[in-house]
This record gives structure tokens, C-alpha cells and sequence, in this order.
């Protein structure tokens, strides 16, 4: 379970936020902070995985707040000002979301937080072996409805234009990701890009034979200009 605090001035603001997080059951909203100094109190004392922070706020601005952390948690910033993002990347956050945004890019967004190391590790307080929502799962959309996947179940991605098919275990996903989003979202080397239209678990391969990968069952082809990289990084391995 990641727990996560919600930091903005704005109530309406709040309770969209709050919303979107119950979700997704990986998110456990464990804070609502209206000011910064709220938020300060708040994690001086508490463990907290991810922040959602707003920028124009009483008392204290976002990124004075921010200045002040010395151990802050993974933040992805929610605010009504776009002409603030380059300041935002450069103090580190996740990503930048200017108000107003959906639930698919408030889940880009997450998905993107929580592909990193620290989450990824399953870090939080609550987090228990064996848990049953594992950071490893992110959430994807369908055509119709949105899917989570367990990273574990993966056996490789095919690009397919603006979309991407997700080959899982016994079932196949057509979802509203280009192959870079997923290449992002897939850690390595847990994952590797192998064609321009191919994404593979390594722990997946079978045998490479010639420009041919086997997972499981199945040949996905390596691209000329991922050949030398492919099998540089699994004669690391061996």
C-alpha cells in the first residue's frame, strides 16, 4: 500500500483529488492538508510515500514548501499554472499536472511515480510480503475500462501505432499507451526494449537463435539497431 497526502488550498480541489486516489486500492489517502505548514507538521512526524502538492497556496508557496524537505517523498505536483513545470523537474518531482485534468492522466501520472526504485521496492509502512496489491501493479486503459496489471505477468509488449498490446499470461490486452509510455513505465532490466515495436521481460526468454527472441511460445524479432545492446546486456547476465 502507498501512502499518499494531498496538499492544495482548494476543497473542490480536494475532494477531486481524494476521488481519483480511492480508485486505485494501491493508494491509501492517509493526510488532506490545506497549507503547507500543515503538510510540514504533518511529515515531521509521519511516514508518507507520495505527495500530491499544489503550487499557489496561503502561507507558504508549493516549491518554498518543497525547498524546505530534506528527505521529501515522491511528489507530483497538481496546479492551475503551467509556466511553473521547468522549476518543478528541476527540484526533482514526478510529474507536473495543470488543472483541470482527467483520471487517465492523474493515473499516468501515479504510474509513473510508483515505477520507480523505491516504490517499486514496496518501501511503505504497510507494505507486507506476499501483499495482494504490490506497487508492482499499475493501472492501464482499455477501450472500455481500465485494467491493472501485475508487472510479473508480462511476457512482452508489441507497439501498435498509438496503442500498445500487453501479452500477459493466457490473455492480451489492447491499451491507450504508446510503447514509449510503457518502455518508461517497465524498469529495467527487468524489461528491454528489443525492437522499435518490441518490449520483452528477460525473465522471460526462452533462446535467442539469429535476430529472433523466444518468450515463452512466442518469436518477437530483435531490430537491427537493438542487436548489439540486446546481447551486450544478457551476456552480462550469464
Amino acid at each position: 500500500m502507498i501512502k499518499c497526502i494531498i496538499v492544495d488550498d482548494e476543497p473542490l480541489a480536494q475532494d477531486l483529488m481524494s476521488t481519483y486516489c480511492e480508485r486505485l486500492p494501491h493508494l491509501k489517502v492517509v493526510k488532506q492538508c490545506y497549507d503547507a505548514l500543515e503538510a510540514l507538521e504533518w511529515l515531521n512526524s509521519n511516514k508518507t510515500d507520495l505527495m500530491f502538492l499544489d503550487l499557489n497556496m496561503p502561507k507558504l508557496k508549493g516549491f518554498d514548501f518543497l525547498r524546505t524537505l530534506q528527505n521529501p517523498p515522491k511528489v507530483i505536483v497538481t496546479t492551475a499554472y503551467k509556466e511553473h513545470a521547468l522549476e518543478g523537474y528541476e527540484l526533482a518531482i514526478e510529474d507536473y499536472l495543470v488543472k483541470p485534468f482527467s483520471f487517465e492522466r492523474f493515473l499516468k501520472a501515479v504510474n509513473k511515480a510508483i515505477s520507480t526504485s523505491s516504490l517499486l521496492a514496496g518501501k511503505g509502512d504497510d507494505q507486507q510480503e506476499g501483499d495482494s496489491m504490490s506497487p508492482q501493479r499499475f493501472f492501464v486503459k482499455g477501450d472500455k475500462e481500465y485494467h491493472q496489471v501485475n508487472m510479473e505477468d508480462i511476457l512482452y509488449v508489441e507497439a501498435r501505432g498509438n496503442y500498445s498490446a500487453l501479452f500477459l499470461e493466457g490473455e492480451e490486452l489492447l491499451v491507450h499507451e504508446k510503447i514509449s509510455d510503457l518502455e518508461e513505465l517497465l524498469p529495467a532490466p527487468a524489461f528491454m526494449r528489443v525492437h522499435r515495436s518490441f518490449i520483452v521481460a528477460v525473465e522471460r526468454i526462452k533462446t535467442i537463435h539469429g535476430n529472433t527472441i523466444t518468450v515463452e511460445k512466442q518469436e518477437v524479432p530483435i531490430g537491427q539497431t537493438y542487436s548489439n545492446t540486446v546481447r551486450d546486456e544478457i551476456l552480462k547476465r550469464k
